[in-house]
């Protein structure tokens, strides 16, 4: 048995009114085939072109290592020069991700190679983000911390997305005070006599592919898996639904600060306590 997944729509092109209309007023994620064919990016960006004008950069890395009480808050794993990082994506498999690496900060050219789309939606333009990993490489099932809505474009090789609205998170094994799951589920393969109450989530799925933009509505949770070696940008815009504007707010200004002042009281004892009542709470609320 797999999880309930139906494909998400696909669009080859689509009009301001009609995305308006059918995805951004419903919240219902989309992927948009030919978006972005007049930007530079569509043709120049690929792991070689990273590497040629950000090699010399030291990026941070990331891996599916479970959460540990001395970490903070996304803080990094390693870190690496970025011709190292993307050498060993061409080489082998491997865990390590980049994850929120801030162009503008980062490679200020890069800039020039993309627009911001007019769309609907107020991007913020302070906040393109990049991520990168080899294949096989996944994150773990999450919500962005301040409840976006998220165009995410893709380059070069193939990646798996499989997304949830937040009306399934009481079957998801959410973590108390976070915004993932637990950690040893894995999405692209569960197993459903482990965690059943995952056989009542209904989600989406899709694979993309060069060029290619998926929309994910606000607060969507969402995994991703990297099929071969690549990388994508996130653009986002603020949460337009005032309750999940709130949220949004609580989270940044609340939750992560609660959660790094419990690691450092309690240690690994508060990591454990949260993973055990992940499991506790998810068959309450399905019993």
């Amino acid at each position: 048995m797999k999880l309930n997944l139906q494909q998400i729509p696909r669009v080859k092109t689509i009009t301001k009114e009609d995305f308006i209309t059918h995805y951004l007023k419903p919240q219902k994620p989309v992927v948009i085939e030919h978006f972005i064919e007049d930007w530079p990016a569509y043709s120049k960006w690929s792991l070689d072109y990273m590497k040629q004008v950000a090699g010399d950069k030291i990026v941070p890395l990331y891996d599916d290592r479970p959460v540990d009480y001395k970490d903070g808050f996304n803080e990094p794993h390693t870190t690496m020069k970025m011709s190292d990082y993307i050498d060993l994506l061409k080489r082998e498999s491997t865990k390590y991700r980049i994850f929120l690496w801030n162009i503008l900060k980062e490679v200020p050219q890069l800039q020039d190679d993309f627009n911001y789309p007019n769309i609907g939606l107020r991007i913020l333009k302070s906040l393109p983000m990049l991520f990168f990993g080899g294949k096989d490489a996944h994150t773990f099932m999450h919500y962005d911390i301040d409840y976006a809505n998220i165009f995410h474009f893709h380059f070069e090789g193939k990646k798996k997305c499989i997304l949830f609205d937040q009306k399934q998170t009481k079957y998801l094994y959410k973590i108390p005070h976070s915004l993932i799951t637990r950690e040893d589920i894995d999405f692209s393969n569960p197993d459903l006599q482990k965690w059943p109450a995952l056989k009542h989530a209904k989600g989406y799925y899709t694979e993309l592919n060069h060029g290619e933009v998926l929309f994910m509505p606000e607060g969507y949770w969402h995994y991703m898996k990297y099929i071969s070696p690549g990388f994508s940008m996130s653009l986002r815009a603020v949460a337009k639904n005032p309750i999940n504007l709130g949220k949004a707010v609580y989270n940044i200004t609340f939750i992560r600060h609660f959660d790094n002042l419990m690691r450092k009281l309690k240690g690994q004892r508060w990591i454990d306590w949260k993973n055990q009542q992940a499991i506790v709470r998810t068959h309450k609320k399905n019993s």
